[in-house]
C-alpha cells in the first residue's frame, strides 16, 4: 500500500447575520462565515487536506473564489469533487482527524452530527472521521469571536 499524509487549514472572518456552517451541519448563532462560498471552514480544510495529500493542489486552485459558479455554494458539494477527484487518481481515504476552534457557540452538541455528515460524504464509517471542538480561551480572533478556524490531517492510501 502507498500511504499518504495531508494538512490542511482554513479561517473566515465572522459576523453577525450570517449562516454558520461547520462540517456540513448548519448551527444557530448570531454569527457566521464571511465566505464565497458558505464558508464551511472546516470542510475546506479537509479539502486542502486531501487535495495536499494527493499532491493535486489545493482548494482554491479548484475552486477559486473569482469564479461566479461557487458564489455561496454548499461547501459539501466542493467535498465532494475533492473526494471524487481523489478517487479518478487512485485514493482512498483511510481516516479524518479535524479541529475548530472559536469560542461560540459550543460545537460538543454537533459534533456527533458533523461527523455522520463526513462520513457520508467520503464514503467512509464514522469511527474513521475525527472532530474536535475548542476555545481560545478568550485569546486571538477566534477567543475574540471575530473568526473560526479549523484544521485537518487525513491519510490517504492507494491499494
Amino acid at each position: 500500500m502507498k500511504f499518504r499524509i495531508g494538512h490542511g487549514y482554513d479561517v473566515h472572518a465572522l459576523a453577525e447575520g450570517l449562516r454558520l456552517v461547520l462540517g456540513g451541519v448548519e448551527i444557530a448563532h448570531t454569527k457566521g462565515c464571511v465566505a464565497h462560498s458558505d464558508g464551511d471552514v472546516l470542510l475546506h480544510a479537509i479539502c486542502d487536506a486531501l487535495l495536499g495529500a494527493a499532491a493535486l493542489g489545493d482548494i482554491g486552485k479548484h475552486f477559486p473564489d473569482t469564479s461566479a459558479e461557487f458564489k455561496g455554494i454548499d461547501s459539501r458539494l466542493l467535498f465532494e469533487r475533492v473526494v471524487a477527484l481523489l478517487a479518478e487518481n487512485g485514493y482512498k481515504i483511510g481516516n479524518i482527524d479535524s479541529t475548530i476552534a472559536m469560542q461560540r457557540p459550543k460545537l460538543r452538541p454537533h459534533i456527533d452530527t458533523m461527523r455522520k455528515a463526513i462520513a457520508t460524504c467520503v464514503g467512509i464509517d464514522v469511527d474513521c472521521v475525527s472532530v474536535k471542538a475548542t476555545t481560545t480561551e478568550h485569546l486571538g480572533f477566534e477567543g475574540e469571536e471575530l473568526g473560526v478556524s479549523a484544521t485537518a490531517v487525513v491519510l490517504i492510501y492507494k491499494d
